[in-house]
């Protein structure tokens, strides 16, 4: 991501590119709510950046924008400003600007914020993904993989296992639609997700098994809450996806080369 124009901001902004479809359905059926809560969350993470550039001359990313839609998108309603800035500072400083900024944190800032809100204020409702929104995360995914700042491999095996998962009866038809938009907004992060080839299947397999578990298991669950817990799950066992496909790597050249 360092040589020529590949840098990390360059990145960025084609992810912006990637998911403008998506963000522009969202708005033209949320309207000036949803307009408000993008605006609010993209403020505080700006905020916070500026505090980390004064006190590490980091610098200050349009990935702010990445993680203000995947919170304005998919937090839980009516939650007030107050309750919405506090989740919003925790998930952008403990996930990610502690770790040096985007393309050095762990896990997606939104979904550490989403998931401090999801238990920290169980009792607000989760937000509904409608059906026109969930279907303009498909070219938002295209141009996401085809642009190469998605990690294909992830998409194809989470996009298999779902048609799979749902042909056999046990992914509810009520998950897809929140699965979507959660999967091309935090699980299919460059960044976060799983770096070998085989561990970003296994990424996306993972993700949506969970969200199987989860959909069939947890009584009462809404489904943005189901994906988002699911993504978190996901994103946490990205490394050891990554360690067991380089296991496999070493144990195939072993049989191949002998001993070495």
């Amino acid at each position: 991501m360092n040589r020529g124009l590949w840098t990390r901001e360059t990145v960025v902004v084609i992810l912006l590119a990637a998911y403008l479809p998506l963000a522009l359905f969202w708005l033209w059926f949320g309207g000036i709510d949803d307009l408000q809560r993008f605006a609010l969350a993209l403020l505080v993470i700006a905020a916070w950046q500026l505090v980390f550039l004064l006190a590490r001359a980091q610098p200050i990313s349009l990935s702010a924008a990445i993680t203000a839609l995947g919170i304005a998108m998919l937090a839980p309603e009516e939650l007030g400003a107050v309750r919405l800035i506090l989740g919003i500072s925790f998930g952008t400083v403990m996930g990610e600007l502690v770790f040096g900024g985007w393309g050095r944190n762990v896990v997606n800032p939104a979904t550490v914020t989403l998931a401090f809100l999801g238990f920290g204020f169980p009792a607000y409702a989760w937000p509904e993904i409608l059906v026109p929104v969930a279907w303009a995360a498909i070219p938002a995914a295209v141009i996401g993989v085809m642009a190469g700042v998605m990690p294909a491999g992830l998409v194809l095996g989470a996009t298999i296992g779902a048609a799979v998962s749902f042909g056999f009866g046990v992914l509810p038809a009520t998950a897809l639609p929140a699965a979507g938009v959660v999967l091309v907004l935090v699980v299919a992060d460059p960044v976060t997700s799983a770096s070998t080839a085989l561990g970003r299947w296994l990424n996306g397999l993972l993700f949506i098994a969970l969200v199987v578990l989860f959909a069939t298991g947890w009584q009462g669950a809404a489904p943005v809450q189901i994906a988002v817990a699911a993504a978190l799950l996901a994103s946490l066992a990205a490394p050891l996806l990554d360690e067991l496909a380089l296991a496999h790597w070493y144990a195939q050249r072993r049989r191949r080369h002998g001993r070495y």
